[in-house]
């Protein structure tokens, strides 16, 4: 294929073996907008002194700080139509996949298909396509793994070299993405306001009640907590203002996007560019892989 693609993706996961809900991020928007986008990210880490964005590393004001303004570029550029951010998050404690012997990686796969099925194919022009720029920290082997399409049929084999034979055929025809670059993370700003997304979505969910207790004490709301004691890390503490943040701001923007209601980070239209979704088991069937 000559023509370079229409539009680019850039995800990340937060995928932690100990953590209950796990979420992946994909930034999506038009290739003529990503040098811009990119360059306009790279100085909001410059501006904050930050090098390399990492939910994991958030647990002081300067990474705070680099993800307020982060928040607030991504949402003036969704709200214009430059971009948009889809989550997807999964409770690996729901009956889907508290099955013997998951695979998590295969599960993986299939988050990463149901994912792009939503936004690569429905969320943008019919005829988009797509150069898909995920982290190379993922705990996916992009290159050489045995990939999963869709619960009803179809798979494929990645053998050697990654656009060699069915598997770009099968790429090309599902998603229409003609080319795939794992992303080094420090130097990708789009990766690292993926990474930071998909640590909110996971985050919110699991410190939900806590971050709730924190902003009743925030509020001077004494008398729903009694005599009980809230234990908040730096850690928590910079995260819970940045989720307090986040859910002001799309409040604003009649973005729709739910908290409280849901206890965690929920779109209730995720036609809108800013969109958390939490899986929920499609069908009866609808069981995570088994280990083979």
């Amino acid at each position: 294929m000559t023509d370079s693609p229409t539009h680019v993706a850039y995800s990340d996961e937060s995928y932690q073996s100990g953590s209950r809900y796990r979420s992946i991020a994909v930034i999506t928007l038009n290739a003529a907008n990503e040098s811009a986008s990119t360059e306009c990210f790279g100085n909001i880490l410059r501006e904050s002194n930050v090098g390399e964005f990492k939910w994991e590393k958030l647990r002081q004001a300067r990474e705070r700080f680099a993800a307020l303004k982060m928040l607030d570029k991504t949402l003036e550029l969704a709200m214009q139509g430059t971009l948009r951010v889809d989550v997807l998050i999964w409770d690996i404690y729901d009956h889907r996949h508290q099955v013997p012997g998951r695979d998590d990686v295969a599960n993986l796969q299939r988050m990463y298909y149901h994912l792009f099925k939503h936004v690569l194919l429905r969320r943008w022009p019919a005829g988009s396509t797509w150069h898909l720029y995920p982290d190379e920290n993922t705990a996916l082997d992009w290159v050489t793994v045995q990939d999963y399409l869709d619960a009803a049929g179809v798979g494929f084999r990645v053998d050697g070299d990654l656009f060699a034979g069915g598997f770009r055929f099968r790429l090309a025809r599902d998603f229409q993405v003609v080319q795939i670059s794992e992303a080094c993370s420090a130097e990708t700003p789009l990766c690292q306001l993926a990474d930071l997304f998909a640590g909110l979505g996971a985050f919110s969910y699991s410190a939900y009640e806590k971050y709730e207790t924190w902003l009743n004490l925030q509020s001077g709301q004494m008398s729903l907590l009694g005599d009980q004691e809230l234990n908040v890390s730096n850690r928590e503490q910079e995260r819970f203002i940045v989720m307090q943040h986040l859910d002001k701001e799309c409040k604003k923007y009649k973005l729709r996007v739910g908290l409280k209601s849901s206890m965690g980070f929920k779109t209730y239209a995720p036609s809108l560019p800013i969109n958390f979704w939490l899986y929920e088991p499609q069908h009866p069937d609808d069981k995570a892989p088994v280990k083979q």
